[in-house]
């Protein structure tokens, strides 16, 4: 493929780059595009960290443009370079973006960066292995960098769950159900799920995972998504709203759901652990945080499974950088990934802190230890898998997404036939790489 070639020649072209410091007399600008997808104050965060850096970097300027929803950074950046603009030096972007970007040869890989530091190989390790899983390609070469990165949680309300006699919350599907419906009134939802608005993929590929067959392989040329496990997952998910009546038919949007939560309009929720500190500073109740219990119990009773999710650190290649410029560029993401800023940024919003050791970190250590609603988002890990990406991946998640919609809506009364169409498509896609 086109962009393993250029993965060699990058290798090539920077050795010499990636050994020296940042020229001191040399001003740079980098230009830092970043998007949000929770209530957080990423304008603010990012601009003390901005500061922070210029500190020691005083001939660097960090330039950060907030650049709306992960979907408009994407957007805006493909719409600056095919424009023939230079488009951001970093920019945080979805990790599932990688192939699309680096298949036009946008990106450059981070891999010759990582194999030419002193401590390379102890930095590339202390990052938690699910979160690399979207981070690389399928020879094993990193292309972006995990830093604001989440998967999905289960958020429950602890007093009402007590108040019904539920000590503990849901481990499988069953048990999800059956808490969900207890906790359903006229005026609350007992689970909402955020699928409805037209990006359901990513809470949908929870409910795959724990039916036992994830939607993705390692191979960028493979998409399952009309298994049997796939098309139950959907049908399920579709239930809730229909025949189990525990959430609106179609599922809850994605801003809404939190504050449904916080207003005591819904009893428990799936959402991102990127709103973990909002929710817990917010509530006026004991919140609960557990596992996705989106699955049939297995053989220990549990039904757990999670995609990662959130975005990554991306190097844009505007093919004028100087070395120096180079440099500072990388310096900025390893200071943006150090053990101390993911500590600050896990602990200011909830997002995992992508390393082991900024759990040992202050601010993070202190506050997961008062809080262990923290850990629970960091130990679910253990039941995550590879977040949906192939090759063609804007078209085949609009492939996806459009499906389950449909689906998940009611247009769709056919699952199985609506998924075995829409695989149709994506092998259609896909043939041009195989």
């Amino acid at each position: 493929m086109q962009y393993l070639s250029r993965f060699v020649l990058i290798l090539m072209l920077f050795a010499s780059v990636l050994g020296i410091s940042v020229a001191q007399d040399e001003e740079i600008v980098i230009d830092f595009y970043f998007p949000s997808a929770t209530a957080n104050d990423s304008e603010g965060i990012f601009g003390r960290y901005a500061e922070m850096f210029q500190e020691t970097h005083p001939n660097v300027t960090i330039n950060p443009v907030f650049s709306g929803s992960y979907t408009d950074t994407r957007n805006t950046i493909l719409t600056e370079i095919q424009g023939g603009g230079a488009g951001p030096d970093v920019a945080v972007m979805l990790a599932t973006d990688l192939y699309s970007f680096a298949e036009e040869g946008y990106i450059i890989p981070v891999q010759p960066f990582i194999d030419n530091m002193e401590n390379g190989e102890a930095y590339a390790n202390d990052f938690f292995p699910a979160l690399l899983l979207n981070s690389m390609d399928e020879d094993g070469n990193l292309w972006s960098i995990p830093f604001q990165r989440s998967t999905p949680i289960l958020y429950y309300n602890a007093d009402l769950l007590s108040e019904a006699g539920y000590d503990s919350p849901p481990t499988n599907n069953a048990e999800l159900v059956e808490i969900a419906q207890a906790l359903t009134t006229e005026d609350r939802y007992g689970l909402l799920v955020p699928v409805a608005g037209g990006f359901p993929i990513w809470m949908y590929q929870s409910f795959a995972i724990a039916y036992g067959q994830n939607i993705v392989t390692d191979d960028p040329t493979e998409v399952l998504f009309n298994t049997p496990e796939a098309v139950e997952a959907a049908q399920f998910l579709t239930s809730l709203g229909t025949d189990l009546g525990v959430g609106p038919v179609g599922g809850s949007a994605w801003g809404d759901t939190p504050t449904a939560f916080l207003a005591g309009q819904a009893a428990m929720i799936y959402h991102t652990t990127g709103n973990l500190t909002r929710i817990l500073a917010d509530a006026d109740f004991e919140v609960g945080v557990w596992y996705l219990p989106s699955g049939p119990a297995g053989e220990d009773g549990t039904g757990y499974g999670t995609p990662t999710g959130g975005g990554n650190l991306y190097i844009f290649d505007d093919g004028s950088q100087s070395e120096a410029e180079l440099q500072a560029i990388w310096e900025w993401i390893t200071f943006l990934s150090s053990p101390e800023i993911q500590a600050d940024w896990g602990a200011t919003t909830g997002y995992i802190a992508a390393n082991a050791t900024a759990w040992e970190t202050e601010p993070l250590a202190s506050l997961a230890e008062e809080h262990p609603q923290y850990l629970v988002a960091r130990d679910q890990m253990e039941f995550a898998q590879k977040e949906y990406t192939s090759y063609g991946a804007i078209t085949i998640q609009g492939i996806i997404n459009g499906t389950l919609e449909s689906i998940l809506t009611g247009q769709a009364e056919d699952a199985q036939a609506a998924m075995d169409e829409a695989q149709a498509q994506i092998d259609s896609v896909l043939d041009e790489y195989r």
